[in-house]
């Protein structure tokens, strides 16, 4: 559930001091219900806010005017965010980005990184958190999550990594998994265990 921080005026000013002089921060995200609330939320802390509902809209906004600071949903109805990522970084390299998903996994998170995102968050991320990515400086850690995961989650991470490694082919990750391709496919038709 989304969250919002308006208890003083001097938040947003203080928050000011967190961003920088560029102040522009692009959301895409195809849960309007849920951009409109985040972008509420960042403009309230001091971001110039423009949003995008699907990855088309997000490439052209981002190679239109690209922004400092983004926060992108992995899973959009036309496409991957990660495709936004790659027009970002085409055409600015300090931006700032988040990758929010509802569909967590590690190996999808290797690849955000590797196109450039700073940060992975799952959904339901409420507006302290992705503010608290977007100002984190270099060389502060994030702090270690409460709950480790558990022994069947580990198994379902190094599934989908071995699956991201083979393109998302399901064929060749079932042959290198070494598992009946049904059972592979089974597996990933399903929401990650907890």
């Amino acid at each position: 559930m989304m969250t919002e921080n308006t208890s003083a005026p001097d938040a947003a000013s203080d928050d000011a001091d967190y961003i920088g002089p560029d102040r522009s921060l692009l959301i895409v995200d195809d849960d309007a219900p849920f951009l409109r609330r985040l972008a509420r939320a960042m403009e309230t802390r001091g971001f110039i806010v423009d949003v995008a509902e699907s990855v088309a809209e997000g490439i052209a906004k981002a190679k239109g005017a690209p922004p400092k600071y983004a926060v992108i949903d992995l899973r959009l109805g036309d496409g991957s965010g990660l495709d936004v990522i790659a027009a970002i970084r085409q055409r600015r390299d300090d931006t700032r980005i988040i990758m929010l998903t509802g569909y967590g996994n590690i190996a999808t998170a290797v690849n955000a990184v590797k196109l450039g995102a700073v940060d992975y968050l799952a959904k339901p991320a409420d507006a302290d958190d992705i503010f608290a990515a977007l100002t984190q400086r270099p060389g502060e850690k994030a702090e270690l999550p409460e709950n480790p995961m558990s022994a069947d989650r580990v198994r379902w991470e190094h599934i989908q990594r071995v699956y991201e490694m083979c393109d998302r082919n399901v064929s060749e990750t079932a042959r290198r998994l070494n598992m009946h391709r049904r059972t592979l496919q089974r597996i990933l038709a399903k929401r990650a265990p907890k």
